[in-house]
């Protein structure tokens, strides 16, 4: 009666099974089979590496997890084809719009463009240093006979074809070449031009006495002849002007007996400069000795420059002006040392660098005698960008020739270096106006018997760069530079000629007759200490570049940096699922025989379930437009049948009781 009093207090309880007895033994029926545990679905472990299953699930949640504006519109748009075809359009184009962006970017930071900046700055100058010379070539003793005899031919070369007596003496007393000795090489003579198709027409038709026309003295030209070491090939070297003709063969073989001076010559007799230099002042100081050094130029004479590098004292300049700079007096008389070699008057000034030689026919300027020359200047400098920016060199290390000047690197030592490089391997001789290498003789016919041949032949290549020197010889990545502007004026003036030749010729033994000729003024100054710096740098770096290519990304799409790397990922997406379908392919074609593309379909076609869970396609959330769909993977698990409740029925005891001992008898026994 306990057990009935139970029930009715709490019917939820477990109700006593019939047929068990107290005793636990069985005392009815054997119940059926327990029914078995409901099945618990076995989670495979998650692969570390997982990808799609196909091409269209990749772009599906790419399109629902990206954050590139308008890719969504893909995937909530699907029932509507014409927006997903517009969408699909829009995307696209705008897609190339912004690449097409892109390249053009990437093509104007790969032109590597520079801006120029220019700055004014302000600040104590080093003055520059200057070059004097003489623009009178002397005579050196060694070679004096030598350059007597050359004069000698001149004149007569000169009577012989012009008719022009340079010494006084009549026809009959002039010498002729072949009374001076053994007749030069390369004799300067009048060639007749070569006859025009009209004459030649009208010379065939002419009658006899017509054959050899008279031809004006201006058609004829005027040279000397040149030929290789094996007289197979020659030309004339001519003129159309016989002062030119007459002053490039003198200088001809006035290089050829330069060429034979000794390499230790001798104290020049004009190298003390006090009669050349009468004054020198700069800064309203007066100059020393340490303040200049001095040089022979074959062409100009005697050169003095003044605040070179070896100076112990640069000089400096604190204020502009005339008063503030290098005022010089100079001699500008011609003593007639080499009338034929030198035929103008004055003097020859260059401003350069300290570390850059005095290149006197490239960048000189003659100054007047009898007249004050005063040069203003202004200082400039350029630093340009090299490497992919600019096509110049820091120092010239990176320049295929070697510099053969005791300086610094510059464009016009590079490209005399060059020539002189190139006339060593051809001509097998150094042209004595450049520095030669050691163990090279310079040129002259007597040694070198076609070098003129040589010399001249190169020349023409050298103009038209077929030698490759401005090729090769890059600018300078820094280069300073000074304009200069020149005013001129009568000195000494009437009024005071006379107390200032006076004074000249007491301090400097000035004895002229024309005294005018004589000297000249010459004041060299900064105008402002304003000078100007032109600096380039990169127009688009990588910061500009990256900025750009952001805010084309922004404009088309909206997005970041980290959508990017989203399509990065889905090119690598991409590539890795034709990479498995191909594999799969080739492992049902070659190794399972005899099943073919059907093993391929079959291997395609495999339901999800059957795939290994590094290959299933993950579930992913549905996109915001649309409702939650069933995942069709879900319907591949099979679930648990119920229990079957219907088989614990109760069972009849034959005794008429129900106990527990009973009922546990009936589980327990087979």
């Amino acid at each position: 009666m306990k057990g009935d009093e139970l029930k009715e207090r709490d019917p939820h309880l477990p109700q006593p099974i019939p047929g068990l007895g107290k005793g636990g033994k069985h005392e009815g029926p054997r119940p059926g089979p327990e029914p078995a545990a409901p099945a618990q679905p076995v989670e495979e472990d998650e692969a570390l590496i997982e990808f799609h299953r196909s091409y269209r699930e990749l772009f599906r949640v790419f399109c629902n997890t990206t954050t590139i504006h308008g890719a969504i519109r893909l995937v909530c748009s699907k029932h509507n084809r014409m927006k997903t075809a517009f969408w699909a359009a829009l995307w696209l184009c705008a897609f190339g719009m912004m690449y097409w962006q892109f390249a053009l970017l990437f093509e104007e930071y790969l032109s590597y463009p520079v801006s120029l900046n220019i700055n004014l700055n302000s600040d104590k100058l080093v003055f520059p240093a200057v070059t004097v010379c003489t623009l009178n070539p002397y005579r050196y003793r060694e070679i004096k006979e030598d350059l007597e005899e050359l004069d000698r031919i001149t004149e007569q070369t000169l009577f012989d074809l012009y008719k022009y007596n340079a010494s006084g003496a009549g026809p009959g007393r002039g010498r002729r070449p072949r009374d001076l000795g053994d007749p030069w090489p390369h004799p300067l003579q009048r060639l007749p031009p070569p006859p025009s198709p009209a004459r030649r027409a009208r010379s065939s038709a002419s009658s006899v006495r017509d054959n050899n026309p008279q031809m004006d003295r201006k058609d004829w030209k005027i040279g000397f002849q040149l030929c290789d070491q094996n007289k197979s090939d020659c030309f004339y070297q001519t003129y159309s002007s016989g002062v030119d003709a007459v002053r490039e063969w003198y200088r001809f073989h006035y290089i050829n007996i330069l060429s034979r001076l000794p390499d230790a010559v001798p104290a020049l007799q004009e190298e003390a400069p006090g009669k050349f230099i009468f004054t020198c002042r700069f800064n309203q100081a007066p100059c020393t000795h340490a303040n200049y050094s001095h040089f022979h130029h074959p062409m100009y004479g005697n050169c003095y420059t003044f605040n070179n590098k070896n100076d112990s004292h640069l000089w400096m300049s604190s204020m502009p002006g005339i008063n503030n700079g290098l005022s010089l007096t100079l001699r500008t008389e011609q003593n007639d040392f080499i009338p034929l070699l030198s035929t103008v008057t004055g003097a020859r000034v260059m401003v350069h660098g300290q570390d850059e030689p005095a290149f006197m026919d490239d960048g000189g300027f003659n100054v007047r005698p009898g007249v004050e020359t005063s040069i203003s200047m202004r200082k400039e400098a350029l630093n340009s960008l090299g490497g992919n920016y600019g096509d110049c060199t820091e120092n010239g290390s990176d320049v295929p020739v070697k510099n053969l000047y005791p300086s610094k690197y510059t464009q016009q030592v590079c490209i005399h270096s060059c020539f002189q490089e190139s006339m060593i391997k051809k001509c097998g001789c150094a042209y004595i106006f450049y520095p030669r290498p050691k163990g090279v003789e310079f040129c002259d016919y007597r040694k070198h018997s076609s070098w003129g041949y040589c010399y001249y032949k190169l020349q023409v290549a050298f103009s038209v760069d077929s030698l490759g020197c401005f090729s090769k010889c890059r600018k300078p990545c820094s280069v300073t530079s000074y304009k200069l502007s020149a005013g001129y004026s009568r000195w000494p003036s009437v009024k005071s000629q006379d107390w200032i030749f006076s004074m000249l010729s007491l301090q400097n033994n000035y004895t002229i007759k024309n005294k005018r000729n004589g000297v000249a003024k010459l004041n060299i100054f900064f105008k402002e200490l304003n000078y100007k710096t032109n600096s380039e740098s990169p127009s688009v770096t990588m910061v500009t570049l990256l900025s750009n290519l952001g805010s084309q990304w922004s404009l088309w799409f909206g997005s970041s940096v980290l959508s990017v790397v989203e399509m990065a990922e889905l090119i690598f997406d991409l590539l890795v699922i034709t990479l498995l379908l191909l594999l799969r392919r080739f492992q049902s074609r070659y190794w399972s025989p005899g099943r073919g593309a059907r093993g391929a379909r079959e291997v395609a076609s495999s339901p999800a379930s059957s795939l290994p869970s590094r290959f299933r396609p993950h579930p992913t959330s549905p996109p915001p437009c649309l409702p939650p769909q069933p995942d069709p993977t879900l319907s591949l698990v099979p679930s648990a049948p119920p229990p079957a409740y219907a088989s614990l029925r109760p069972w009849a005891s034959p005794l008429g009781s129900v106990g527990p001992s009973s009922s546990a008898q009936s589980l327990t026994e087979p």
